[in-house]
């Protein structure tokens, strides 16, 4: 890797502004040189914008020109395993949004398929937040003791009508209107993921999921119980469909442990026992801060060829707990 690894990216839609901005800060070591989306406007425009060399109809075409290193894959969750088989056939690394697949039995199936075949990570960048980060650090250090309990809230009025008639999570990404999975398996996948990382494995051991909004098939309320390795009770209380929340997205986070307590509060996370700390972050800088560190440790794992953190069978365990939050809910049987 002396010359900047050469990317393709698969997809143009909105997300694909933040992979970029992350790609272009690490011009040095690698470069997106060129952009598949089956829109030729979506393409285009982020060509324009990007400074990306060459725009193609599909990945097919993409992969062929036997020009690249690796491919950012941000296309739609359907197509992931079909576009990193693809990946593979052509002897590229392969950095995939999450999910994998949309369904486990499908993950499960790629994963045995790629064994050795090609390095495959996951972009799974919610665990990257900064304060989750923090946060993290703060439980390796034994900061709080023994973790007892812990709850997630994620609770706005995305899908429900705003002042002006719009439903702000559905004009932001419209493909949440069709998803029968949605809430879960489209957002509070990175919770779960997250989880993981802060506490370890995890169980679930009972869920309701809800819809509210007429506009979407899938579900846009949950309520999660969960069981760490240790015993302790992990609670997710999530809904898009809030009256009088707001419509942005932020996390509330209560970790208990018998020698103190992390918060995580929006912005604001504080440490509360023998030796208090209390830290702020830009809400906005962090979310693009936490492409930036997903895809700078793709370029870094891949240049010193060691594991990725969110590799594909570690992700298969947040899949796991997807999974068994459609079950024990009884939801894709309603």
């Amino acid at each position: 890797m002396s010359a900047p690894l050469r990317v393709g990216l698969v997809g143009a839609g909105w997300v694909t502004q933040h992979h970029l901005r992350a790609w272009r800060g690490l011009a040095d070591r690698a470069r997106i040189v060129a952009i598949a989306d089956p829109s030729a406007e979506n393409a285009a425009r982020r060509a324009a914008e990007f400074d990306i060399e060459t725009v193609h109809a599909g990945a097919a075409e993409m992969f062929a020109t036997g020009d690249l290193d690796a491919v950012d894959i941000a296309a739609p969750r359907a197509v992931h395993a079909e576009l990193v088989r693809l990946a593979a056939n052509h002897g590229l690394a392969v950095l995939c949004q999450k999910p994998l697949a949309p369904t486990l039995t499908e993950a499960e199936a790629l994963v045995a398929d790629m064994a050795d075949r090609t390095r495959l990570m996951v972009h799974e960048n919610w665990r990257f937040r900064a304060y989750y980060r923090d946060a993290a650090s703060w439980l390796r250090q034994g900061r709080i003791g023994t973790v007892k309990a812990a709850e997630l809230r994620l609770v706005t009025s995305g899908t429900l009508l705003d002042e002006n008639g719009r439903r702000p999570a559905l004009e932001r990404q419209p493909f949440m209107r069709t998803e029968r999975r949605l809430l879960v398996a489209e957002v509070l996948i990175h919770h779960l993921d997250t989880l993981r990382m802060l506490l370890g494995p995890l169980q679930v051991t009972a869920a309701a999921l809800s819809r509210t909004s007429p506009d979407v098939l899938g579900e846009d309320g949950a309520v999660i119980q969960l069981r760490s390795q240790a015993g302790a009770g992990i609670a997710v209380f999530a809904s898009f469909a809030a009256h009088g929340a707001p419509p942005a997205q932020t996390d509330r986070l209560d970790i208990l442990g018998d020698a103190g307590a992390i918060q995580l509060d929006g912005s604001t996370l504080s440490l509360h026992g023998s030796a208090p700390a209390q830290q702020h972050y830009d809400l906005t800088e962090t979310y693009q801060n936490s492409y930036d560190a997903t895809i700078a440790h793709f370029v870094d794992a891949l240049a010193a060829g060691t594991p990725f953190e969110t590799s594909p069978i570690d992700n298969l365990e947040t899949l796991r707990l997807v999974e068994h939050c459609y079950r024990l809910s009884g939801w894709m049987q309603q």
